[in-house]
Protein backbone atom coordinates (compact mmCIF):
# COMPACT_ATOMS: atom_id res chain seq x y z
CA UNK A 1 0.00 0.00 0.00
CA UNK A 2 0.89 3.42 -0.41
CA UNK A 3 2.79 4.98 2.42
CA UNK A 4 0.17 7.94 2.41
CA UNK A 5 -2.56 5.30 2.70
CA UNK A 6 -1.70 3.50 6.11
CA UNK A 7 -4.54 2.17 7.81
CA UNK A 8 -5.63 2.58 11.16
CA UNK A 9 -8.84 1.28 12.81
CA UNK A 10 -9.52 3.08 15.94
CA UNK A 11 -10.69 0.65 18.67
CA UNK A 12 -11.65 2.36 21.91
CA UNK A 13 -8.46 4.23 22.86
CA UNK A 14 -6.48 2.38 20.63
CA UNK A 15 -5.44 2.63 16.95
CA UNK A 16 -5.30 -1.29 15.32
CA UNK A 17 -2.77 -0.95 12.71
CA UNK A 18 -0.60 -3.20 9.76
CA UNK A 19 1.79 -4.37 12.81
CA UNK A 20 -0.89 -5.61 14.98
CA UNK A 21 -3.17 -7.13 12.29
CA UNK A 22 0.17 -8.97 11.40
CA UNK A 23 0.65 -10.11 15.40
CA UNK A 24 -3.11 -11.46 15.07
CA UNK A 25 -2.47 -13.12 11.34
CA UNK A 26 0.64 -14.62 13.26
CA UNK A 27 -1.31 -15.77 16.00
CA UNK A 28 -3.78 -17.66 13.45
CA UNK A 29 -0.89 -19.29 11.72
CA UNK A 30 1.41 -20.43 14.33
CA UNK A 31 -1.15 -21.40 16.86
CA UNK A 32 0.33 -19.61 20.30
CA UNK A 33 1.18 -16.11 20.77
CA UNK A 34 4.76 -17.00 21.47
CA UNK A 35 5.52 -18.68 18.27
CA UNK A 36 4.26 -15.60 16.69
CA UNK A 37 6.05 -12.68 18.11
CA UNK A 38 8.89 -15.23 17.00
CA UNK A 39 7.70 -15.75 13.77
CA UNK A 40 7.18 -11.84 13.48
CA UNK A 41 10.75 -10.79 15.56
CA UNK A 42 9.34 -8.82 18.49
CA UNK A 43 9.64 -10.47 21.46
CA UNK A 44 6.97 -12.43 23.46
CA UNK A 45 6.86 -9.56 26.38
CA UNK A 46 6.20 -6.95 24.19
CA UNK A 47 3.47 -9.11 21.92
CA UNK A 48 1.37 -10.62 25.15
CA UNK A 49 1.56 -6.26 26.51
CA UNK A 50 0.07 -5.13 22.87
CA UNK A 51 -2.79 -7.89 22.76
CA UNK A 52 -3.21 -7.26 26.38
CA UNK A 53 -3.92 -3.37 25.41
CA UNK A 54 -6.32 -4.80 22.42
CA UNK A 55 -7.93 -6.86 24.66
CA UNK A 56 -9.07 -3.57 26.92
CA UNK A 57 -10.16 -2.11 24.07
CA UNK A 58 -12.02 -4.45 22.26
CA UNK A 59 -12.56 -7.39 24.29
CA UNK A 60 -11.41 -11.20 24.12
CA UNK A 61 -9.06 -11.46 20.79
CA UNK A 62 -6.84 -14.34 21.29
CA UNK A 63 -8.38 -17.24 23.16
CA UNK A 64 -5.31 -18.83 25.34
CA UNK A 65 -4.67 -22.88 26.10
CA UNK A 66 -2.96 -23.90 28.94
CA UNK A 67 -0.22 -26.77 29.30
CA UNK A 68 2.25 -28.18 25.75
CA UNK A 69 5.84 -27.59 25.42
CA UNK A 70 5.47 -24.69 23.68
CA UNK A 71 3.54 -22.87 26.99
CA UNK A 72 0.11 -23.68 25.35
CA UNK A 73 -1.46 -22.97 22.18
CA UNK A 74 -3.21 -19.71 21.10
CA UNK A 75 -6.30 -18.74 18.55
CA UNK A 76 -8.14 -16.13 17.29
CA UNK A 77 -11.61 -15.89 19.30
CA UNK A 78 -14.68 -14.27 16.73
CA UNK A 79 -14.52 -11.04 18.23
CA UNK A 80 -10.42 -11.35 17.04
CA UNK A 81 -11.67 -12.54 13.24
CA UNK A 82 -13.66 -9.72 13.17
CA UNK A 83 -11.29 -7.60 13.93
CA UNK A 84 -8.68 -8.60 11.45
CA UNK A 85 -11.76 -8.99 9.14
CA UNK A 86 -12.91 -5.37 9.87
CA UNK A 87 -9.03 -3.71 9.26
CA UNK A 88 -8.40 -5.68 5.76
CA UNK A 89 -11.64 -4.35 4.29
CA UNK A 90 -10.56 -0.68 5.30
CA UNK A 91 -6.92 -1.23 3.88
CA UNK A 92 -8.88 -2.74 0.97
CA UNK A 93 -10.56 0.53 0.42
CA UNK A 94 -7.78 2.85 1.16
CA UNK A 95 -5.55 0.63 -1.69
CA UNK A 96 -8.48 1.45 -3.95
CA UNK A 97 -8.23 5.06 -3.31
CA UNK A 98 -4.75 5.25 -3.56
CA UNK A 99 -5.04 3.35 -7.02
CA UNK A 100 -6.87 5.46 -8.38
CA UNK A 101 -5.53 7.71 -11.08
CA UNK A 102 -5.92 11.71 -10.73
CA UNK A 103 -5.18 14.69 -13.17
CA UNK A 104 -3.37 17.41 -12.31
CA UNK A 105 -3.34 20.55 -13.82
CA UNK A 106 -1.56 23.98 -13.16
CA UNK A 107 -3.66 27.13 -13.34
CA UNK A 108 -4.57 30.75 -12.48
CA UNK A 109 -7.54 31.67 -9.89
CA UNK A 110 -9.72 34.58 -12.40
CA UNK A 111 -12.50 34.35 -9.67
CA UNK A 112 -13.94 33.56 -6.38
CA UNK A 113 -17.17 32.78 -5.46
CA UNK A 114 -17.34 31.75 -1.65
CA UNK A 115 -15.61 28.70 -1.57
CA UNK A 116 -15.20 28.01 -5.52
CA UNK A 117 -13.03 29.53 -7.64
CA UNK A 118 -12.98 29.80 -11.42
CA UNK A 119 -9.14 28.61 -13.03
CA UNK A 120 -8.11 28.79 -15.85
CA UNK A 121 -5.86 25.92 -17.08
CA UNK A 122 -4.35 24.28 -20.33
CA UNK A 123 -7.46 22.20 -20.66
CA UNK A 124 -9.71 24.89 -20.25
CA UNK A 125 -11.93 26.51 -17.29
CA UNK A 126 -12.06 24.65 -14.00
CA UNK A 127 -14.82 25.14 -11.35
CA UNK A 128 -13.15 24.37 -7.52
CA UNK A 129 -13.03 24.10 -4.13
CA UNK A 130 -10.35 26.64 -3.39
CA UNK A 131 -8.19 25.49 -0.44
CA UNK A 132 -6.27 28.04 -0.80
CA UNK A 133 -6.47 32.25 -0.77
CA UNK A 134 -3.52 32.11 -3.45
CA UNK A 135 -4.20 32.79 -7.18
CA UNK A 136 -1.51 30.38 -8.85
CA UNK A 137 -2.84 26.98 -7.87
CA UNK A 138 -2.69 23.33 -9.07
CA UNK A 139 -5.92 21.48 -9.90
CA UNK A 140 -6.43 18.00 -8.93
CA UNK A 141 -9.91 15.23 -9.43
CA UNK A 142 -10.14 11.92 -9.28
CA UNK A 143 -10.51 9.53 -11.98
CA UNK A 144 -13.42 8.08 -10.89
CA UNK A 145 -15.25 11.47 -10.15
CA UNK A 146 -15.30 11.92 -13.79
CA UNK A 147 -18.82 11.14 -16.22
CA UNK A 148 -17.96 10.11 -20.01
CA UNK A 149 -20.29 11.51 -22.74
CA UNK A 150 -20.68 11.29 -26.50
CA UNK A 151 -20.05 14.45 -27.82
CA UNK A 152 -23.50 14.41 -29.81
CA UNK A 153 -25.69 14.05 -26.96
CA UNK A 154 -23.48 15.32 -24.33
CA UNK A 155 -25.65 17.77 -21.42
CA UNK A 156 -25.04 21.64 -21.14
CA UNK A 157 -23.31 22.51 -18.62
CA UNK A 158 -26.69 23.82 -17.31
CA UNK A 159 -28.30 20.98 -17.45
CA UNK A 160 -26.33 19.20 -14.98
CA UNK A 161 -24.34 19.48 -11.19
CA UNK A 162 -21.15 18.23 -13.00
CA UNK A 163 -20.43 21.72 -14.82
CA UNK A 164 -16.96 20.81 -15.53
CA UNK A 165 -16.91 19.85 -19.12
CA UNK A 166 -13.59 18.97 -21.32
CA UNK A 167 -13.40 17.79 -25.00
CA UNK A 168 -10.76 15.47 -26.16
CA UNK A 169 -9.57 12.89 -27.92
CA UNK A 170 -9.17 8.98 -26.54
CA UNK A 171 -5.62 8.46 -26.59
CA UNK A 172 -6.16 4.55 -25.53
CA UNK A 173 -8.03 2.27 -24.13
CA UNK A 174 -7.19 -0.23 -21.51
CA UNK A 175 -9.86 -3.17 -20.86
CA UNK A 176 -9.41 -5.20 -17.86
CA UNK A 177 -11.82 -7.49 -15.28
CA UNK A 178 -15.09 -5.87 -16.62
CA UNK A 179 -13.73 -1.89 -16.48
CA UNK A 180 -11.48 -0.23 -18.88
CA UNK A 181 -9.38 2.84 -18.37
CA UNK A 182 -9.85 5.13 -21.15
CA UNK A 183 -7.37 8.00 -21.30
CA UNK A 184 -8.22 11.14 -23.34
CA UNK A 185 -6.13 14.29 -24.54
CA UNK A 186 -8.02 16.69 -23.35
CA UNK A 187 -4.76 19.79 -24.06
CA UNK A 188 -3.13 19.21 -21.15
CA UNK A 189 0.70 17.49 -20.28
CA UNK A 190 -0.91 14.58 -19.39
CA UNK A 191 -3.87 12.44 -20.49
CA UNK A 192 -7.13 12.55 -18.58
CA UNK A 193 -7.62 9.02 -17.14
CA UNK A 194 -11.14 7.94 -16.30
CA UNK A 195 -11.88 4.13 -15.45
CA UNK A 196 -15.79 3.03 -16.76
CA UNK A 197 -17.59 -0.11 -16.94
CA UNK A 198 -16.92 -2.12 -20.26
CA UNK A 199 -20.49 -1.64 -20.79
CA UNK A 200 -20.03 2.12 -20.89
CA UNK A 201 -16.81 1.70 -23.24
CA UNK A 202 -19.07 -0.33 -25.82
CA UNK A 203 -22.23 1.95 -25.31
CA UNK A 204 -20.54 5.08 -26.36
CA UNK A 205 -17.91 3.63 -28.79
CA UNK A 206 -14.75 4.61 -27.61
CA UNK A 207 -11.30 3.79 -29.15
CA UNK A 208 -8.35 5.34 -30.13
CA UNK A 209 -9.15 8.68 -31.92
CA UNK A 210 -12.69 9.15 -31.16
CA UNK A 211 -14.53 12.28 -29.36
CA UNK A 212 -15.49 12.45 -25.94
CA UNK A 213 -16.65 14.87 -23.50
CA UNK A 214 -15.72 14.14 -19.62
CA UNK A 215 -18.21 16.32 -17.26
CA UNK A 216 -17.01 16.30 -13.34
CA UNK A 217 -18.15 18.69 -10.22
CA UNK A 218 -16.42 21.43 -8.59
CA UNK A 219 -17.15 19.83 -5.50
CA UNK A 220 -15.07 17.01 -6.88
CA UNK A 221 -12.52 18.76 -7.82
CA UNK A 222 -9.52 20.46 -5.23
CA UNK A 223 -7.13 24.00 -6.08
CA UNK A 224 -4.28 23.99 -3.85
CA UNK A 225 -1.66 26.59 -3.80
CA UNK A 226 1.12 25.78 -6.64
CA UNK A 227 4.65 24.91 -5.57
CA UNK A 228 6.36 28.44 -4.78
CA UNK A 229 3.30 30.21 -4.10
CA UNK A 230 3.05 32.03 -0.71
CA UNK A 231 0.24 32.46 0.93
CA UNK A 232 -1.49 36.05 1.39
CA UNK A 233 -0.32 37.90 4.54
CA UNK A 234 -3.41 38.85 6.75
Amino acid sequence: MDAGFEAHLRVGEEAFDERDAALLRAVAAEGSLNAAATALGRSYSRAHARIGDLEDAAGPLVERRRGGTEGGGSRLTDEGRELLAEFDRLRAALSGTAATERLVLDGRVTGRDGDLATVETDAGTVRALALTDVDDVRVAFRSDAVTLHDPDSAPEGGETSARNRFRGAVVDVDRGDGTALVRIDVGASDPLAVRITETSLDALGLEPGAEVVASFKATATRATAAPGSAEPEG
